[in-house]
């Protein structure tokens, strides 16, 4: 296996639907931002509940609006059109403070489940698990930014919704019952009383679309979770063109570049054709339904009308209460394509914070490398063997105690991971045996292979990472980066850009050496950090490390001139042999 083979564990069972709401809302209720989301949540509440009065107030104004018609009364048809700007003006109010609240309960929902996320993502060592963790750690980035964003939209808008829907059946079912409680049918030669027709026919008619909708779009839910993965899948692809544009420029790989991209797209155009064809369906059921509404409500109340127990102005009454009762009740079919994206959203999400949450680390099995702190002063690494797919890799020094100021070399025999066992000193790759004891309360500075981190920020706050700024003065920074050779960049330490386009691979490489002189680190454990360098450079460098009396330096890989003058020991990574190879869990 080469060092950049990811380690892949299965994905966990996903689990249910309550469950992964139990699970969000519980994140929730600890927030720093939970009352504030419960106090926006109960305003909401009496907002709607305002308005739903209001709209039974607006359709008992029906009936004396519409009488006063039929009558040609000009003076009464005044006086309720007055009525109607007063209670049209209240129902305005509400609605500007209803979109209001909505509108802040969503971005505080969103503060307090990204912050969930944020946290637990960037615990010690939880990022680098979770990216090698599987398809269920794929694509964080997306999934705490774009996927997050949609999930609080659509929990608020649906939410709002479905109290709205509640509490306005609520209200004018008792308006229908009412309306139609002495209903009676004549067939066979005799009266039939039908207490609470338009009720219960409001009641069938909801149910019978709510089942055809969920028969007809069901499928939704999976297909809308596939196209968000796809997505994920492009916006990977032309994030990591984007970051490799040199590479890619000169091999003259922009015709393969684009072979990827075409698959990808490829990808999303065949997820979301099917979700186009689910919601195409679905359209059938919803559209149908909507257009019946029209004329359903007119012709459930017409018997009352024709019968002579309501005037026009109680049909047109009926009518509305009806209309408002059945459109409460048909929530579920108005709805059902935005709650399959939000269910397809909610698994995401959920199934991102669930993995944070576990123990990714132990997901893996097999044995594994102790890490102990021992006495300060000393770095000690006991009888180390790590554990990869091509077998063990060990230390010919089976007892090696490194004190501060020694520099240790150690040179990887052919098919040794030498980045494994980098990750493995640094505690990123448990798998294998043996011991580390790192210096109790003392600092160890790891350099990966390739051009260091550079975070976006000021280039002060780049040579500093991960302290602030404020820890150094300006005097260190500017010796520092002189002696790695960046006195160019010493005018530039108070501006913010984007280091990592603006210098080159050469100064970028510089620039981690910089940052070790000006943290001065106890210990620096270093992986291939020499092979990028000229002759010229390597000095330089070699007289830099060379002049940290007080670090301890171990060096993996080859250090060509640096070999004699500046390491006092070579260690040798070799293969473990393979009868003393136990066999277990690979990981």
């Amino acid at each position: 296996m080469s060092a950049r083979t990811e380690h892949r564990v299965e994905p966990a069972t996903r689990t249910g639907f309550f469950r992964q709401v139990s699970e969000l809302l519980g994140a929730l209720r600890v927030s720093p931002v939970a009352k504030t989301l419960v106090a926006l949540m109960g305003a909401i509440v009496v907002v709607v509940a305002l308005t739903a009065y209001g709209q039974i107030e607006l359709n008992s104004w029906n009936k004396p609006f519409y009488d006063a018609i039929s009558r040609r009364d000009l003076g009464e048809f005044v006086v309720q059109v007055g009525v109607f700007a007063v209670i049209a003006g209240a129902l305005l109010v509400l609605n500007v403070a209803q979109r209001w609240l909505g509108e802040t309960l969503q971005l505080k929902l969103r503060e307090a489940v990204v912050n969930d996320l944020v946290g637990l993502w960037l615990q010690p060592r939880r990022a680098f698990w979770l990216q090698a963790s599987g398809p269920m750690g794929a694509h964080p980035d997306q999934r705490m930014h774009d996927d997050t964003l949609k999930l609080c939209d659509l929990s608020v808008t649906l939410g709002v919704g479905l109290l709205q829907a509640a509490m306005l059946f609520g209200s004018f079912a008792s308006v229908l019952w009412v309306l139609s409680k002495d209903f009676s049918l004549f067939f066979n030669g005799k009266d039939h009383v039908l207490p609470g027709f338009m009720l219960w026919a409001a009641i069938a008619y909801a149910i019978a679309g709510s089942l055809v909708t969920y028969w007809v779009g069901s499928g939704l839910i999976a297909r809308n979770a596939e196209r968000y993965a796809r997505e994920g899948e492009l916006r990977f692809s032309l994030t990591r063109i984007n970051e490799h544009l040199d590479g890619i420029s000169l091999a003259g790989g922009e015709a393969d570049e684009k072979r990827r991209v075409a698959m990808h797209f490829g990808d999303v155009l065949r997820a979301t054709s099917r979700v186009v064809l689910g919601l195409t369906n679905l359209t059938w059921v919803t559209a149908g339904f909507g257009w019946i509404t029209i004329i359903a409500p007119t012709l459930v109340a017409a018997p009352l009308y024709f019968s002579g127990k309501v005037s026009f102005g109680g049909l047109m009454m009926a009518a509305a209460a009806f209309t408002q009762a059945q459109s409460s009740l048909r929530w579920f079919v108005d709805n059902f394509s935005i709650i399959a994206d939000w269910r397809a959203t909610l698994l995401r999400v959920a199934d991102l914070r669930r993995m944070l949450a576990s123990d990714l680390e132990a997901r893996a099995g097999g044995s594994r490398i102790a890490y102990e702190e021992g006495e300060a002063g000393a770095l000690a690494i006991e009888a180390l063997e790590v554990r990869s797919w091509t077998g063990h890799d060990r230390l010919d020094a089976p007892g090696l105690v490194l004190h501060r100021g020694q520099r240790v070399l150690i040179l990887g025999t052919p098919g040794t991971e030498k980045t494994l066992l980098f990750r493995a000193l640094a505690g990123l790759w448990p798998w294998g045996s043996g011991t580390v004891r790192r210096p109790a309360g003392e600092t160890i500075h790891y350099m990966p292979r390739g051009t260091p981190y550079i975070p976006r920020g000021t280039l002060a706050e780049v040579l500093s990472y991960a302290m602030e700024p404020s820890s150094y003065p300006r005097e260190a920074m500017v010796a520092a980066l002189a002696s790695v050779g960046l006195q160019r960049l010493e005018p530039l330490l108070n501006k913010t850009g984007r280091w990592e386009s603006e210098l080159s691979m050469d100064e970028q490489l510089r620039l981690g050496f910089a940052r070790v002189v000006l943290q001065a680190p106890p210990w620096l454990v270093m992986d291939e950090a020499f092979g990028a360098f000229d002759d010229d450079t390597l000095e330089l460098i070699i007289d830099v490390l060379g002049k940290l009396e007080h670090t301890g330096i171990v060096h993996i890989g080859s250090a060509g001139e640096a070999r004699d003058r500046l390491f006092t020991q070579v260690v040798h990574l070799v293969k473990a042999p393979a009868n003393t190879v136990r066999e277990e869990q690979r990981p």
